[in-house]
């Protein structure tokens, strides 16, 4: 569907609110910087910017980039014959040759990831997201495999599925703020993430395959 003027218009104010707020938490410091020098800089007011962003936290870290739900939408989307590992796998590569900002290989990241370590309660949110990630998709695999409330194997997998997220994401940050190209980061890491497959069992790469759709007659 194409997208509307309107929805043109709020996906740039959104944009440029983002873009403003970032550039001054990384000049002066997360906790340096108010609401309200954010919407003076950025020209709109104070209620706009809550009307895009729920929290100051969302300015940097914007729920559709940071959500809870990222691994387990990964898996929900997954094609027929593929596992829930190998879709996160495939997607992670798909990011990273991309460049992609929500695995923080975009241009001036390095300095964003300098910021946001040196702001507790942006540290703070980093950590807690890891482990909502892989509580949600701890409950899709369960659904799907039709676990039974006892079976700690879902669990399990997930854990295994959010180390791997959390190795990438660690990896290109140790990277970023040593200064090496984004080029170079994700040739690594895609080094790395064919050296993480390669170490995975069958019973984490082999599970929760999502069945072959049955030909129509």
């Amino acid at each position: 569907m194409q997208e509307g003027l309107r929805e043109r218009k709020k996906r740039q104010t959104r944009q440029r609110i983002s873009e403003v707020a970032i550039g001054l938490f990384v000049e002066r410091g997360f906790e340096n910087v108010t609401i309200a020098e954010v919407a003076s800089a950025a020209e709109v007011s104070v209620n706009t910017v809550y009307n895009y962003f729920e929290s100051k936290e969302d300015l940097v870290l914007p729920q559709e980039e940071a959500s809870p739900q990222r691994l387990a939408d990964i898996v929900r989307q997954r094609r027929p014959g593929e596992s829930a590992a190998g879709a996160v796998l495939a997607r992670l590569r798909e990011e990273v040759r991309g460049r992609e900002r929500r695995v923080g290989l975009s241009a001036g990241f390095g300095s964003v990831l300098e910021m946001m370590r040196a702001a507790p309660t942006l540290s703070a949110r980093l950590e807690d997201l890891g482990r909502q990630m892989t509580d949600a998709l701890t409950v899709v695999l369960a659904e799907e495999t039709d676990a039974p409330e006892y079976d700690l194997l879902p669990r399990v997998v997930a854990w295994h599925i959010g180390c791997l997220h959390a190795l990438v994401m660690t990896e290109i940050g140790r990277r970023t703020a040593a200064g090496e190209h984004p080029d170079a980061i994700a040739e690594a890491v895609l080094e790395l993430l064919d050296i993480v497959e390669s170490l995975l069992g069958e019973r984490v790469l082999g599970y929760a395959v999502r069945e072959e759709r049955p030909c129509s007659e």
